[in-house]
């Protein structure tokens, strides 16, 4: 007997699929933003900062990028109670991306300022710049546009990567999509509606980070 598509739990259980949604979109807004702000901060750090800085950022972001994100969210959510620390599920995820995506953002935002001509660090150094003066008014926007693409292509991964969560309860869409199969038995056809609703959001986050970043890196007239 062929199978028989059934789509009517959608109308049941539609405000828990909004509000896996909206949980999703909190995770990418807060963990990227701040991971992100992290990423650049590191950035510096490895790359002009103070030499008693470097390699502690290193070690950090070599720990991230080669271990998985899924220990790195059980470690803090289950390893760190163990040190007296206790998290709820959504703070402990919001962690976890946050730390994750910095150290991808990091390396990317390093190679944007690794790029940039000795020019204008010698720029900044003839009008009296601090090195972290120079970075903040001559080097930063220069270098986030020329990796943005990758950036923005790095914060989709690291959306998608936050189906994860739900591994500690945290409710986002995941979390949601496993409630109702557990409920309705449709295997199929749940997970294939949030499929289709992760590639709407890594659709609509890309876009929106094409247009932050026409936004703050306008193209130049031609003279």
């Amino acid at each position: 007997m062929p199978y028989q598509f059934e789509f009517g739990w959608l109308a049941e259980y539609w405000p828990q699929i909004l509000s896996g949604i909206g949980v999703t979109a909190r995770l990418i807004l807060i963990g990227g933003t701040l991971g992100l702000l992290l990423g650049i901060a590191c950035a510096w750090m490895r790359s002009l900062g103070p030499k008693g800085l470097r390699w502690p950022v290193a070690a950090y972001v070599e720990l991230i990028r080669n271990t998985p994100f899924l220990i790195q969210l059980f470690f803090i959510f289950f390893g760190l109670p163990g040190l007296g620390l206790q998290l709820d599920a959504m703070t402990a995820a919001y962690l976890a991306m946050i730390l994750n995506l910095g150290a991808y953002a990091c390396e990317i935002v390093r190679a944007g300022i690794e790029a940039t001509p000795r020019g204008q660090f010698e720029a900044g150094a003839s009008l009296a710049m601090s090195r972290f003066e120079t970075f903040r008014h001559v080097v930063l926007v220069p270098s986030l546009q020329r990796i943005w693409p990758a950036l923005a292509s790095q914060v989709v991964i690291v959306m998608l990567g936050s189906a994860v969560v739900s591994q500690i309860a945290a409710q986002d869409l995941t979390f949601v999509a496993n409630f109702i199969q557990s409920r309705n038995f449709r295997a199929f056809e749940t997970y294939l509606v949030s499929t289709l609703i992760y590639l709407v959001l890594a659709v609509l986050l890309r876009r929106a980070m094409i247009l932050v970043g026409a936004a703050i890196f306008p193209k130049r007239r031609a003279a």
